[in-house]
């Protein structure tokens, strides 16, 4: 079962689509927005949710405190699920839009986002997330001080493998969950759109 854990829809379920998709597991979920909450905060800011899926990520932001989430999806199986599950939680501020991230990247933003959240299958190539995140940068979907988390599958050793950040965006910090790795960046100072 997969449900918002925490903020004004904590505990709600959500619909999972029946295949195609792998959820952010709880335990990844709780990890990554309590770091969230602290730096740079939800309250008020945009969150942008690639290969959303469920919308567990983006609806989970909202749930605790962001304005605004725009939850991108190809597929459209899983599009369906997603819009379910916004019109059941009634979250405002949910945007969903159906169509391949690198397509919705490949034009101009509509605003700057402050979090933005990717959580493609992991059969995307990371070659593939960082043409996404090229984009991202030079069409202005990233503000100044926006932070980019990407969800892989851990690679070989203690670690978990790295992901290599395109221009201009540098890393954070990774954290290892299990059999999935969180690799945070932002734009190089001075640098976003």
């Amino acid at each position: 079962m997969t449900r918002v854990i925490a903020g004004t829809a904590g505990g709600r379920r959500l619909a999972v689509p029946p295949s195609g998709t792998r959820p952010t597991s709880d335990r990844v979920r709780e990890a990554l927005f309590s770091a969230l909450e602290h730096d740079p905060g939800l309250d008020g800011t945009a969150v942008l949710d690639l290969c959303a899926g469920s919308g567990a990520l983006g609806l989970e932001a909202l749930s605790r405190g962001a304005a605004h989430a725009l939850l991108v999806e190809s597929d459209r199986r899983a599009a369906a699920v997603l819009r379910r599950n916004v019109t059941e939680l009634g979250l405002p501020g949910a945007e969903v839009r159906v169509a391949p991230a690198g397509t919705v990247l490949g034009a101009a933003a509509p605003r700057a986002y402050d979090v933005v959240l990717v959580d493609p299958p992991y059969d995307v190539p990371d070659d593939e997330v960082a043409r996404w995140l090229s984009a991202a940068a030079g069409h202005g979907w990233l503000a100044a001080d926006a932070l980019v988390v990407v969800e892989r599958r851990a690679g070989r050793g203690r670690d978990g493998g790295s992901f290599a950040w395109p221009d201009p965006l540098v890393a954070v910090r990774r954290r290892r969950y299990g059999e999935t790795v969180l690799f945070t960046g932002e734009p190089r100072a001075g640098e976003a759109q």
